[in-house]
Protein backbone atom coordinates (compact mmCIF):
# COMPACT_ATOMS: atom_id res chain seq x y z
CA UNK A 1 0.00 0.00 0.00
CA UNK A 2 1.30 3.58 -0.66
CA UNK A 3 1.02 5.82 1.75
CA UNK A 4 -0.45 9.55 0.39
CA UNK A 5 0.83 11.27 3.45
CA UNK A 6 3.32 11.64 6.26
CA UNK A 7 0.67 11.57 8.84
CA UNK A 8 -1.06 8.73 7.14
CA UNK A 9 2.66 6.75 7.24
CA UNK A 10 2.49 7.50 11.56
CA UNK A 11 -0.55 5.92 12.04
CA UNK A 12 0.32 3.00 9.95
CA UNK A 13 3.60 2.93 12.14
CA UNK A 14 1.39 3.23 15.47
CA UNK A 15 -0.83 0.44 14.42
CA UNK A 16 1.31 -1.81 12.56
CA UNK A 17 4.21 -2.55 14.46
CA UNK A 18 4.03 -5.76 16.77
CA UNK A 19 5.61 -7.23 19.44
CA UNK A 20 7.93 -9.34 17.19
CA UNK A 21 9.43 -5.53 15.98
CA UNK A 22 10.95 -5.35 19.52
CA UNK A 23 14.88 -5.70 19.43
CA UNK A 24 17.17 -7.17 22.02
CA UNK A 25 18.94 -3.84 22.50
CA UNK A 26 15.36 -1.64 22.03
CA UNK A 27 13.76 -4.41 25.20
CA UNK A 28 16.80 -3.89 27.52
CA UNK A 29 17.28 0.12 27.20
CA UNK A 30 13.55 0.44 27.26
CA UNK A 31 13.03 -1.42 30.80
CA UNK A 32 16.24 1.01 32.01
CA UNK A 33 14.07 3.66 31.25
CA UNK A 34 11.09 2.15 32.70
CA UNK A 35 12.78 1.87 35.38
CA UNK A 36 14.59 4.83 35.90
CA UNK A 37 11.06 6.63 35.43
CA UNK A 38 9.29 4.51 38.06
CA UNK A 39 12.06 5.75 40.68
CA UNK A 40 11.79 9.29 39.70
CA UNK A 41 8.15 8.95 39.52
CA UNK A 42 8.09 7.44 43.45
CA UNK A 43 10.65 10.40 44.95
CA UNK A 44 8.69 12.98 43.45
CA UNK A 45 5.37 12.38 45.20
CA UNK A 46 7.50 13.99 48.01
CA UNK A 47 7.35 17.53 46.04
CA UNK A 48 5.42 20.16 46.69
CA UNK A 49 4.27 20.28 42.89
CA UNK A 50 3.00 16.90 42.96
CA UNK A 51 0.76 17.63 46.15
CA UNK A 52 -0.78 20.69 44.43
CA UNK A 53 -1.14 18.88 41.36
CA UNK A 54 -2.51 15.73 43.38
CA UNK A 55 -5.04 17.73 45.29
CA UNK A 56 -6.28 19.79 42.26
CA UNK A 57 -6.71 16.03 40.31
CA UNK A 58 -9.09 15.02 43.58
CA UNK A 59 -12.24 17.51 42.00
CA UNK A 60 -12.54 14.69 38.81
CA UNK A 61 -14.55 11.59 39.72
CA UNK A 62 -15.35 8.76 37.10
CA UNK A 63 -15.90 4.88 37.09
CA UNK A 64 -13.12 3.70 36.14
CA UNK A 65 -10.13 4.63 38.38
CA UNK A 66 -5.87 4.50 38.14
CA UNK A 67 -3.55 4.26 41.06
CA UNK A 68 -1.01 7.45 41.68
CA UNK A 69 2.25 5.72 42.61
CA UNK A 70 3.07 5.19 45.69
CA UNK A 71 -0.44 6.20 47.03
CA UNK A 72 -3.20 3.53 47.45
CA UNK A 73 -5.07 5.56 48.97
CA UNK A 74 -5.73 8.13 46.21
CA UNK A 75 -6.96 7.22 43.18
CA UNK A 76 -8.11 8.70 39.94
CA UNK A 77 -9.98 8.80 36.54
CA UNK A 78 -6.86 7.26 34.14
CA UNK A 79 -6.11 10.63 32.40
CA UNK A 80 -5.47 12.18 36.00
CA UNK A 81 -3.49 9.61 37.27
CA UNK A 82 -1.50 9.93 34.34
CA UNK A 83 -1.25 13.83 34.52
CA UNK A 84 -0.77 13.60 38.21
CA UNK A 85 2.05 10.60 38.01
CA UNK A 86 3.30 12.83 34.82
CA UNK A 87 4.27 15.87 37.13
CA UNK A 88 5.95 13.58 39.75
CA UNK A 89 8.50 12.16 37.04
CA UNK A 90 9.79 15.66 36.31
CA UNK A 91 8.81 17.69 39.10
CA UNK A 92 12.44 17.64 40.37
CA UNK A 93 14.09 17.08 36.64
CA UNK A 94 15.72 13.74 37.44
CA UNK A 95 13.85 11.80 34.36
CA UNK A 96 15.86 10.70 31.44
CA UNK A 97 16.66 12.67 28.30
CA UNK A 98 17.32 12.03 24.55
CA UNK A 99 18.73 13.30 21.28
CA UNK A 100 17.17 15.15 20.10
CA UNK A 101 16.78 16.85 23.05
CA UNK A 102 13.59 15.66 24.82
CA UNK A 103 12.56 13.71 28.07
CA UNK A 104 10.79 10.96 26.30
CA UNK A 105 9.67 8.69 29.04
CA UNK A 106 7.58 10.54 31.41
CA UNK A 107 4.85 11.44 28.86
CA UNK A 108 4.28 7.48 27.88
CA UNK A 109 4.50 4.93 30.71
CA UNK A 110 2.51 6.78 33.08
CA UNK A 111 -0.54 6.29 30.51
CA UNK A 112 0.44 2.86 29.80
CA UNK A 113 0.32 2.41 33.49
CA UNK A 114 -2.92 4.28 33.98
CA UNK A 115 -4.64 2.27 30.92
CA UNK A 116 -3.10 -0.97 32.01
CA UNK A 117 -4.94 -1.11 35.49
CA UNK A 118 -8.25 0.36 34.19
CA UNK A 119 -8.96 -1.79 31.07
CA UNK A 120 -10.56 -4.81 31.22
CA UNK A 121 -8.78 -7.52 33.28
CA UNK A 122 -9.27 -9.73 29.59
CA UNK A 123 -7.26 -9.95 27.50
CA UNK A 124 -4.31 -9.59 29.56
CA UNK A 125 -2.39 -6.81 29.23
CA UNK A 126 1.36 -8.24 29.06
CA UNK A 127 4.89 -7.34 29.64
CA UNK A 128 5.62 -7.51 25.79
CA UNK A 129 2.50 -5.68 25.57
CA UNK A 130 3.43 -3.16 27.86
CA UNK A 131 7.08 -2.39 26.21
CA UNK A 132 5.73 -2.44 22.31
CA UNK A 133 3.47 0.13 23.17
CA UNK A 134 6.10 2.01 25.10
CA UNK A 135 8.59 1.98 22.28
CA UNK A 136 6.12 3.23 20.25
CA UNK A 137 5.44 6.72 22.00
CA UNK A 138 8.89 6.53 22.18
CA UNK A 139 9.69 6.20 18.40
CA UNK A 140 6.97 8.22 17.52
CA UNK A 141 8.40 11.09 19.76
CA UNK A 142 12.31 10.70 18.23
CA UNK A 143 10.96 10.69 14.38
CA UNK A 144 9.42 13.76 14.85
CA UNK A 145 12.27 15.58 16.00
CA UNK A 146 14.38 14.39 13.77
CA UNK A 147 12.12 16.28 10.97
CA UNK A 148 13.49 19.62 12.51
CA UNK A 149 17.32 21.00 12.49
CA UNK A 150 15.96 23.86 15.62
CA UNK A 151 14.71 20.15 17.29
CA UNK A 152 18.70 19.05 18.31
CA UNK A 153 19.51 21.78 19.91
CA UNK A 154 18.57 22.43 23.52
CA UNK A 155 15.21 24.40 23.24
CA UNK A 156 14.44 28.13 23.32
CA UNK A 157 10.41 28.23 22.48
CA UNK A 158 8.64 25.46 23.16
CA UNK A 159 9.39 22.50 26.00
CA UNK A 160 9.55 19.70 23.59
CA UNK A 161 7.60 16.93 26.31
CA UNK A 162 5.01 19.64 25.66
CA UNK A 163 5.11 19.24 22.28
CA UNK A 164 6.69 15.90 21.16
CA UNK A 165 5.39 14.32 24.57
CA UNK A 166 2.18 14.90 23.64
CA UNK A 167 2.18 13.06 20.30
CA UNK A 168 4.37 10.11 22.20
CA UNK A 169 1.10 9.64 24.61
CA UNK A 170 -1.36 10.10 21.80
CA UNK A 171 0.40 7.08 20.16
CA UNK A 172 1.11 5.12 23.21
CA UNK A 173 -2.35 5.16 23.74
CA UNK A 174 -3.74 4.66 20.72
CA UNK A 175 -1.55 1.74 20.70
CA UNK A 176 -2.78 0.00 23.99
CA UNK A 177 -6.60 0.61 23.41
CA UNK A 178 -6.41 -0.73 19.92
CA UNK A 179 -7.22 1.65 17.48
CA UNK A 180 -8.04 1.35 13.88
CA UNK A 181 -5.19 3.14 11.58
CA UNK A 182 -7.49 5.42 10.51
CA UNK A 183 -8.50 6.39 14.44
CA UNK A 184 -4.39 6.36 15.16
CA UNK A 185 -4.21 9.21 12.72
CA UNK A 186 -6.95 11.02 14.20
CA UNK A 187 -5.92 10.99 17.42
CA UNK A 188 -1.89 12.44 16.15
CA UNK A 189 -4.67 15.34 14.75
CA UNK A 190 -6.18 15.80 18.12
CA UNK A 191 -2.83 15.71 20.16
CA UNK A 192 -1.14 18.40 18.15
CA UNK A 193 -4.05 20.76 18.94
CA UNK A 194 -3.19 20.24 22.83
CA UNK A 195 0.60 20.21 22.50
CA UNK A 196 3.07 22.74 23.23
CA UNK A 197 4.57 25.00 26.63
CA UNK A 198 6.33 27.94 26.13
CA UNK A 199 10.44 27.85 27.88
CA UNK A 200 9.41 31.16 30.08
CA UNK A 201 8.16 28.27 32.50
CA UNK A 202 11.17 26.35 32.45
CA UNK A 203 12.52 26.47 36.12
CA UNK A 204 9.15 27.21 37.88
CA UNK A 205 6.35 24.85 39.37
CA UNK A 206 5.29 25.27 36.40
CA UNK A 207 7.59 22.71 33.96
CA UNK A 208 6.59 19.44 35.62
CA UNK A 209 2.96 20.04 34.31
CA UNK A 210 4.28 19.96 31.35
CA UNK A 211 5.08 16.65 31.16
CA UNK A 212 1.72 15.55 32.96
CA UNK A 213 -0.15 17.38 30.51
CA UNK A 214 1.40 15.62 27.98
CA UNK A 215 0.67 12.37 28.78
CA UNK A 216 -3.38 13.24 30.12
CA UNK A 217 -3.84 15.34 26.80
CA UNK A 218 -2.34 12.52 24.65
CA UNK A 219 -4.86 9.95 26.50
CA UNK A 220 -7.40 12.12 25.62
CA UNK A 221 -6.81 12.66 22.21
CA UNK A 222 -7.00 8.62 21.63
CA UNK A 223 -9.82 8.14 23.42
CA UNK A 224 -11.48 11.34 21.63
CA UNK A 225 -10.64 9.62 18.58
CA UNK A 226 -11.63 6.35 19.57
CA UNK A 227 -15.21 8.41 19.87
CA UNK A 228 -15.10 9.42 16.37
CA UNK A 229 -13.76 13.22 16.74
CA UNK A 230 -11.95 13.84 13.44
CA UNK A 231 -8.74 16.69 12.74
CA UNK A 232 -7.07 17.02 9.83
CA UNK A 233 -5.41 14.23 8.31
CA UNK A 234 -2.51 15.53 7.02
CA UNK A 235 -1.48 17.49 10.41
CA UNK A 236 2.22 16.35 10.60
CA UNK A 237 2.88 17.13 6.91
CA UNK A 238 1.91 20.70 6.86
CA UNK A 239 3.91 23.47 8.39
CA UNK A 240 0.65 25.14 9.83
CA UNK A 241 0.15 21.67 11.24
CA UNK A 242 2.75 20.01 13.79
CA UNK A 243 5.53 22.47 11.42
CA UNK A 244 4.27 25.45 13.85
CA UNK A 245 6.44 23.93 16.63
CA UNK A 246 9.70 23.66 15.11
CA UNK A 247 11.78 25.82 11.95
CA UNK A 248 12.95 24.50 9.27
CA UNK A 249 10.67 21.36 9.61
CA UNK A 250 11.14 18.99 6.66
CA UNK A 251 8.53 15.78 7.69
CA UNK A 252 9.41 12.47 5.56
CA UNK A 253 7.05 9.22 5.31
CA UNK A 254 8.42 6.76 7.97
CA UNK A 255 9.84 2.99 6.60
CA UNK A 256 7.96 0.41 5.68
CA UNK A 257 7.44 -2.22 8.59
CA UNK A 258 9.17 -4.90 6.56
CA UNK A 259 12.23 -3.16 6.89
CA UNK A 260 11.42 -0.89 10.05
CA UNK A 261 14.12 0.04 12.50
CA UNK A 262 13.80 1.93 16.02
CA UNK A 263 15.38 5.30 16.54
CA UNK A 264 16.08 3.47 20.15
CA UNK A 265 18.50 1.07 18.66
CA UNK A 266 20.71 3.68 17.39
CA UNK A 267 20.65 6.58 20.03
CA UNK A 268 20.55 5.59 23.53
CA UNK A 269 19.14 8.28 26.35
CA UNK A 270 20.95 9.95 28.80
CA UNK A 271 20.24 9.02 32.70
CA UNK A 272 20.96 11.33 35.43
CA UNK A 273 22.94 11.14 38.79
CA UNK A 274 21.34 13.97 40.59
CA UNK A 275 18.21 16.00 40.04
CA UNK A 276 18.33 18.91 37.42
CA UNK A 277 18.71 20.02 33.87
CA UNK A 278 21.36 17.85 31.59
CA UNK A 279 23.53 20.54 31.10
CA UNK A 280 24.34 21.13 34.31
CA UNK A 281 26.10 17.42 34.66
CA UNK A 282 28.93 18.68 32.39
CA UNK A 283 29.47 21.46 34.67
CA UNK A 284 28.94 18.75 37.79
CA UNK A 285 31.50 16.62 36.46
CA UNK A 286 34.04 19.26 35.69
CA UNK A 287 33.90 21.04 38.89
CA UNK A 288 34.24 17.41 40.57
CA UNK A 289 37.65 17.06 38.22
CA UNK A 290 38.94 21.15 40.03
CA UNK A 291 37.67 19.88 43.01
CA UNK A 292 40.62 17.19 43.25
CA UNK A 293 43.31 19.68 42.98
CA UNK A 294 41.85 22.09 45.60
CA UNK A 295 41.77 19.43 48.05
CA UNK A 296 44.59 18.83 50.93
CA UNK A 297 44.18 15.86 53.15
CA UNK A 298 40.77 15.59 52.40
CA UNK A 299 40.01 19.82 53.18
CA UNK A 300 39.06 21.29 50.97
CA UNK A 301 40.89 24.94 50.72
CA UNK A 302 39.54 27.77 52.17
CA UNK A 303 37.06 29.58 49.49
CA UNK A 304 37.89 32.92 50.69
CA UNK A 305 41.32 32.06 48.98
CA UNK A 306 39.27 31.47 45.48
CA UNK A 307 39.69 34.63 43.30
CA UNK A 308 36.93 33.64 40.89
CA UNK A 309 35.37 30.87 38.91
CA UNK A 310 34.96 30.90 35.23
CA UNK A 311 32.48 28.47 33.57
CA UNK A 312 32.81 28.01 29.40
CA UNK A 313 29.48 26.76 28.92
CA UNK A 314 27.13 27.24 25.91
CA UNK A 315 24.97 29.83 25.63
CA UNK A 316 21.52 28.37 27.07
CA UNK A 317 19.93 31.16 28.83
CA UNK A 318 17.18 29.24 31.29
CA UNK A 319 20.24 27.52 32.93
CA UNK A 320 22.17 30.41 33.16
CA UNK A 321 20.99 31.78 36.84
CA UNK A 322 24.16 33.69 38.76
CA UNK A 323 22.06 33.73 42.10
CA UNK A 324 18.92 31.15 42.02
CA UNK A 325 16.60 31.81 44.69
CA UNK A 326 14.57 28.56 44.53
CA UNK A 327 14.95 24.92 44.24
CA UNK A 328 13.47 25.23 40.61
CA UNK A 329 15.75 27.77 39.63
CA UNK A 330 18.77 26.29 41.44
CA UNK A 331 17.91 22.94 38.85
CA UNK A 332 18.54 25.04 35.89
CA UNK A 333 21.56 26.71 37.40
CA UNK A 334 25.18 26.54 35.88
CA UNK A 335 26.69 28.32 38.61
CA UNK A 336 24.85 26.69 41.44
CA UNK A 337 25.77 22.87 40.40
CA UNK A 338 29.36 24.30 39.86
CA UNK A 339 29.43 25.53 43.46
CA UNK A 340 27.55 23.05 45.19
CA UNK A 341 30.32 20.40 43.60
CA UNK A 342 33.11 22.66 44.64
CA UNK A 343 31.92 23.05 48.43
CA UNK A 344 30.47 19.44 48.84
CA UNK A 345 32.05 17.32 46.50
CA UNK A 346 28.74 15.61 45.37
CA UNK A 347 25.62 16.15 44.27
CA UNK A 348 22.47 15.06 46.14
CA UNK A 349 18.67 15.64 46.14
CA UNK A 350 19.40 17.55 48.98
CA UNK A 351 21.57 19.88 47.62
CA UNK A 352 18.74 21.41 46.30
CA UNK A 353 16.86 22.60 49.19
CA UNK A 354 16.23 26.16 50.26
CA UNK A 355 18.97 25.84 53.33
CA UNK A 356 21.74 24.69 51.16
CA UNK A 357 20.94 27.38 48.47
CA UNK A 358 21.14 29.86 50.94
CA UNK A 359 23.51 29.14 52.52
CA UNK A 360 26.52 32.00 53.12
CA UNK A 361 29.21 30.18 51.68
CA UNK A 362 27.44 29.00 48.91
CA UNK A 363 26.85 33.24 48.13
CA UNK A 364 30.23 33.67 48.20
CA UNK A 365 31.35 31.45 46.14
CA UNK A 366 28.33 32.41 43.43
CA UNK A 367 29.70 35.57 43.76
CA UNK A 368 32.86 34.36 42.40
CA UNK A 369 31.47 33.33 39.08
CA UNK A 370 31.70 34.13 35.70
CA UNK A 371 30.61 32.64 32.23
CA UNK A 372 31.90 32.88 28.87
CA UNK A 373 30.56 31.05 26.10
CA UNK A 374 32.67 29.79 23.34
CA UNK A 375 31.69 29.90 20.10
CA UNK A 376 32.14 26.01 19.10
CA UNK A 377 30.73 25.31 22.56
CA UNK A 378 27.14 25.21 20.60
CA UNK A 379 24.04 24.16 22.33
CA UNK A 380 23.41 20.50 21.92
CA UNK A 381 23.38 17.47 24.08
CA UNK A 382 25.67 15.61 21.38
CA UNK A 383 28.35 17.97 21.26
CA UNK A 384 28.58 20.67 23.96
CA UNK A 385 31.34 20.32 26.57
CA UNK A 386 32.08 22.58 30.06
CA UNK A 387 35.58 23.92 30.87
CA UNK A 388 35.68 25.54 34.50
CA UNK A 389 39.04 27.40 35.76
CA UNK A 390 39.25 28.38 39.49
CA UNK A 391 41.99 31.13 39.86
CA UNK A 392 43.02 31.23 43.61
CA UNK A 393 44.36 35.13 44.73
CA UNK A 394 48.21 33.74 44.80
CA UNK A 395 47.41 33.64 40.83
CA UNK A 396 47.65 30.21 40.11
CA UNK A 397 44.75 28.83 38.09
CA UNK A 398 43.22 25.17 37.97
CA UNK A 399 41.34 24.22 34.84
CA UNK A 400 39.42 20.81 33.68
CA UNK A 401 37.34 19.93 30.85
CA UNK A 402 34.78 17.59 30.58
CA UNK A 403 32.79 16.55 27.04
CA UNK A 404 30.94 13.56 28.38
CA UNK A 405 29.61 13.09 31.57
CA UNK A 406 28.85 9.67 33.38
CA UNK A 407 25.39 8.82 32.75
CA UNK A 408 25.37 10.10 28.97
CA UNK A 409 24.62 7.69 26.19
CA UNK A 410 28.50 7.73 25.14
CA UNK A 411 29.60 7.12 28.91
CA UNK A 412 25.75 5.46 30.28
CA UNK A 413 25.33 4.33 33.59
CA UNK A 414 26.21 1.19 34.80
CA UNK A 415 23.38 -1.25 35.45
CA UNK A 416 24.63 -1.43 38.90
CA UNK A 417 24.58 2.50 39.43
CA UNK A 418 20.83 2.66 37.93
CA UNK A 419 19.90 0.19 40.08
CA UNK A 420 21.24 2.04 43.05
CA UNK A 421 19.79 5.01 41.98
CA UNK A 422 16.24 3.16 41.42
CA UNK A 423 16.56 2.11 45.07
CA UNK A 424 17.32 5.70 46.40
CA UNK A 425 14.68 7.05 44.44
CA UNK A 426 11.86 4.20 45.06
CA UNK A 427 12.48 3.47 48.65
CA UNK A 428 11.44 7.20 49.95
CA UNK A 429 7.99 5.69 49.59
CA UNK A 430 8.21 1.68 49.22
CA UNK A 431 9.10 -0.84 51.44
CA UNK A 432 12.29 -2.67 50.86
CA UNK A 433 10.75 -6.07 49.85
CA UNK A 434 8.60 -3.66 47.32
CA UNK A 435 11.37 -2.09 45.69
CA UNK A 436 13.63 -6.00 45.11
CA UNK A 437 10.00 -7.26 43.60
CA UNK A 438 9.69 -3.94 41.54
CA UNK A 439 13.51 -3.78 40.39
CA UNK A 440 13.02 -8.04 39.31
CA UNK A 441 9.28 -7.61 37.55
CA UNK A 442 11.13 -4.62 35.02
CA UNK A 443 14.29 -6.39 34.34
CA UNK A 444 12.38 -9.51 33.22
CA UNK A 445 9.30 -7.84 32.32
CA UNK A 446 9.44 -9.16 28.16
CA UNK A 447 8.42 -12.63 30.80
CA UNK A 448 5.22 -11.30 32.63
CA UNK A 449 1.83 -12.62 31.62
CA UNK A 450 -0.14 -9.51 33.18
CA UNK A 451 0.83 -6.14 34.25
CA UNK A 452 -1.78 -5.98 37.07
CA UNK A 453 0.92 -7.75 39.00
CA UNK A 454 2.85 -4.18 38.28
CA UNK A 455 0.05 -1.74 39.01
CA UNK A 456 -0.26 -3.75 42.13
CA UNK A 457 3.49 -2.90 42.58
CA UNK A 458 2.95 0.66 42.03
CA UNK A 459 0.29 1.36 44.71
CA UNK A 460 2.28 -0.41 47.04
CA UNK A 461 0.73 -3.10 47.33
CA UNK A 462 2.37 -7.08 47.06
CA UNK A 463 0.76 -8.67 43.67
CA UNK A 464 -1.25 -11.05 46.18
CA UNK A 465 -3.27 -7.94 47.38
CA UNK A 466 -4.28 -6.94 43.57
CA UNK A 467 -5.97 -10.44 43.38
CA UNK A 468 -8.69 -9.57 45.61
CA UNK A 469 -9.67 -6.23 44.12
CA UNK A 470 -12.36 -5.25 42.30
CA UNK A 471 -12.16 -2.71 39.98
CA UNK A 472 -14.40 -0.62 36.96
CA UNK A 473 -13.53 -1.02 33.67
CA UNK A 474 -13.14 0.96 29.96
CA UNK A 475 -14.94 -0.81 27.10
CA UNK A 476 -12.40 -0.37 24.54
CA UNK A 477 -12.93 -1.45 20.50
CA UNK A 478 -13.06 -4.76 19.87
Amino acid sequence: MKLKSVTESFAQVIHGLKVGHLTDRVIQRSKRMILDTLGVGFLGTSTEVFHKASEYSKIYNSNTYSTVWGRPELRLPPTYAAFVNGVAIHSMDFDDTWHPATHPSGAVLPVLMALSEALPPSPKFSGLDLLLAFNVGIEVQGRLMNFSKEANNIPKRFHPPSVVGTLGSAAAASKILGLSMTKCQEALAVAVSHAGAPMANAATQTKPLHVGNAARHGMEAAFLAMLGLQGNKQVLDMQAGFGAFYANYSPKVLPNLNSYTWLLDQQDVAFKRFPAHLATHWVADAAASVRKRLVTDGVLLPIDRIERIVLRIPDVQYVNRPFPDSEHEARHSFQYVACAMLLDGNITVPSFHTCQINRPQMRELLSKVETEHPQDNLPNFNTLYCEISVTLKDGITFTECCDTFYGHWRKPLSQKDLLEKFRANASKTLSCDTVERLIEMVETLEDLEDCSLLTALLKGHSPLDMVSESAQHLTVPA
